[in-house]
């Protein structure tokens, strides 16, 4: 075998491989993965305001708890800067002390069109959360599973599923090492 100082010598005659460059930090996507088709591609919503019932248990569950909806929504916008309990919590304050919940939750939907360069369609984002909030808060969390996230992991476990599923290349062996 091998010993531990045969490695580090190069070959004579032959130049030594270039360094493997440094693995991406933890939340940055890979650069040898190009991201899925359907995350490059900005300027339109996927689903319209008014389609909840094409997602009946995220229609159901944000018409009864629109604080889990709004949530995981507000995870993933924020890069998972801020957990989805803290935000489940804010907004659920928000909803039973003042009723002016949706000026939270149109924060985040602000945030999200222009991270994925969408409309501001049909109307206002403000105008659109205070007068129909859970229309508006289906259609962002459509629009986020159309992209790609699981909901239900949030953005540090989406983040670790993209690593993983990311290829991995083996590191290149000096040309002069052999079996």
């Amino acid at each position: 075998m091998y010993t531990p100082s045969d490695y580090s010598q190069p070959v004579f005659g032959q130049p030594m491989p270039p360094p493997a460059p440094p693995p991406a930090p933890y939340g940055q996507p890979l650069q040898t993965a190009p991201p899925p088709q359907h995350m490059m591609h900005a300027g339109q919503w996927s689903s319209g305001l008014c389609d909840c019932t094409s997602d009946m248990s995220n229609c159901c569950m944000t018409c009864w708890c629109p604080c889990i909806t709004f949530a995981q929504i507000a995870e993933i916008a924020d890069m998972g800067t801020t957990s989805c309990p803290v935000h489940g919590a804010l907004y659920t304050i928000l909803l039973l002390l003042t009723g002016c919940q949706w000026i939270y939750s149109y924060m985040y939907r602000s945030k999200m069109r222009k991270q994925y360069m969408l409309p501001e369609e049909p109307c206002n984002d403000c105008l659109l959360h205070f007068c129909c909030e859970p229309c508006a808060m289906c259609q962002e969390y459509r629009e986020l599973k159309h992209r790609g996230f699981n909901m239900s992991i949030g953005w540090h476990g989406n983040m670790m599923r993209q690593h993983q599923q990311a290829a991995v290349t083996p590191p290149l062996a000096p040309a002069g090492m052999k079996r």
